[in-house]
This record gives C-alpha cells, structure tokens and sequence, in this order.
C-alpha cells in the first residue's frame, strides 16, 4: 500500500490544483495556482486561453490538511496514516534533492537545486491548463496576412525608320487589374483580429463569474481543511473592542482560524498593530474563529489585496466568501 501511496502522490496533487488555488505538501512546500486571462500575442495573433500558471513556495510548509485527507480518501486509510505516508514521499524528495537530482511532478513541473545555498528551482511543464472552464480550449494562430507587390508594366512603343514616313504605332495599355481578392483578404484580416479580441473580453468577463462560483462552492470544504493556526502566540490575553461597521463587506482575506477565541484576538491584536485593518469573525460551523487581515466589498479589490500581501511581505491567505 505505501509504495503505491507513494507513486501516486503527485498525481493527487495535480488533481487538487484543478479544485484549489494552493496544495501545500507538509513539510515541503505548496504549489501555487494563479489565474490569468487569455490573451492575444504577436502579429500572427497567437491566442491562448484563460488558464492557470502554477508556482511553488518553498516556504509555506504547514499541514493544512487538504492533500492529507485527499489520499486518506482515495486510499481508505486514516487521516494520521496518509500523512505518514506523505512525510515518507517527503523523505524521499529531499533525499534526492539533496543528491542534486531534479524531482519531476507529472503534469506540474520539474524541482531541483541551484547554487551552493542549495536553492530551489521550479520549472512549470505548461502542458497542462488547470483551469476547469477552460476545458476544451486549446491555443491556436492566426496567420498573418502577406500582401504582394504588384509589377507595373510599361508601354510598349514601335517604331521603325524608313524612307517614307509612317505613323508611329503604340501598343493598347495594358488592362487595369481587379483588386477583389486584396480587398476581401484585408477585410478578413480585419474581422479575424476584432474577432479574437472580443473573444478575449468574453472570456476574461467569464473568468471572474467562474472564479466567484468555484470559490463559493468549495468554500464549506476549505474551512474543514483548516487544522492549525497560522500564528503561534504566547502573549497574555488581550481584549479587544471590535469596531463596528454598516458597510457590508463580504470579502474576507483570512490570515488564520482558531478553536480558542482568545488566541484569535491575540492574533487580531498582532495585525492591528502592523496597520491592517483586521477583523474576527464570527466561529464557524466548524467551532473556528477566523482572523481576516481585512474585509472587502468586492471581490476585486480582495484579489488587489490578496496579491499585494503575497508581493510585499510574503503571506499567504485564504479568500472567505459570505
């Protein structure tokens, strides 16, 4: 069973990145899926669909639970024995890496090691597009269109010299020629590129419906999933008055979820103090208390943030939808 479990382990976590922005392997690290929107290149007009790009961080190692209890389920074994049988695949990765060997991840990417401070280096496959709403897209070219030059002919003039003087005779210029087929190629080259430009604004309006749908639907999941806080705080207890607002905001960028409700107002306390503008929640079904680094009104403006946090202090957060 372990060898099998173990064969199989990236195969469970590609299937989780076509569900879930982040897999973290404990003790590893997580792979990262970001979405973008199709887009149009070149003067060929190459166009490729939405799709998912993924990325590894090497520093988020915490067991969250999502692929733990995925191979529990696929193999019918507890939760504590799949992720023993992970720490041993870890094991075995870094043993390798450690080797200077590269670690392949089928349909994921390739990980190895770079430098003297033994660095590592993610190299996505790009074979494979993640994202569900995109199934059946593939990229194609659009050729551009080549026009030719057309050679002028000139006149042909006769003439011959006699002792009688005879007319000079010039021959019929040539017939003007028909410029329907440059006409019609240029108005399809027309079409073709306001075509694929309109797809594109489809597609990226389609985009943002999905992701709103897929995040709402596995919301309840991503809360069972959720089995350590993300702070680790030994300060006495802190009380705080909670401000109330009116304005319904209901974005939410968690920074953590805790069973103990005064370890969630230490760690709303810890936000505070670094500026943001955090907030607890209120326990969910699950008995946990979530932290939000802020609250939105959009879901626009919780991406702006969500990346904001991840480019400038390297924090992970989930999105809670209300």
């Amino acid at each position: 069973m372990l060898i099998f479990v173990t064969m199989m382990l990236s195969q469970y976590i590609s299937d989780l990145l076509y569900r879930y922005q982040c897999v973290t392997v404990p003790s590893f690290g997580a792979f990262v899926a970001e979405t973008i929107p199709a887009q149009v290149n070149g003067s060929a007009a190459t166009f490729l669909p939405p799709r998912k790009i993924i990325t590894f961080n090497s520093n988020i190692k915490n067991n969250d639970g999502l692929l733990a209890n995925h191979v529990a389920a696929n193999e019918n074994v507890s939760f504590e024995k799949a992720t023993e049988m992970i720490a041993q695949k870890v094991a075995q990765w870094n043993y390798e890496l450690d080797q200077r060997n590269s670690v392949v991840f089928d349909k994921i990417g390739t990980i190895s090691v770079n430098g003297e401070e033994k660095n590592l280096v993610f190299e996505p496959s790009n074979s494979t597009n993640f994202l569900i709403s995109s199934f059946g897209l593939s990229q194609f070219v659009s050729p551009e269109v080549k026009r030719g030059i057309l050679e002028q002919e000139t006149p042909v003039i006769i003439a011959e010299n006699s002792e009688e003087k005879e007319p000079i005779s010039i021959a019929p210029l040539p017939k003007k020629r028909s410029y329907t087929f440059l006409k019609s190629a240029a108005a399809i080259a027309v079409l073709s590129t306001v075509g694929l430009f309109g797809y594109k604004m489809y597609y990226d309006n389609q985009i943002e419906k999905q992701t709103l749908i897929v995040q709402k639907n596995v919301q309840d999941k991503l809360d069972a999933q959720i089995q350590q806080a993300t702070f680790f705080i030994d300060a006495p207890n802190v009380t705080l008055e909670l401000p109330v607002t009116e304005e319904k905001l209901p974005y939410h960028l968690i920074a953590g979820a805790f069973r103990s409700e005064d370890n969630a107002f230490k760690a709303l306390q810890m936000l505070l103090d670094q500026g943001y503008k955090a907030k607890k929640l209120e326990a969910n079904k699950y008995g946990l208390f979530p932290v939000a680094y802020g609250s939105y009104a959009t879901l626009e403006e919780a991406e702006i943030e969500k990346q904001k946090l991840k480019n400038e202090v390297d924090a992970e957060a989930w999105l809670l939808i209300e």
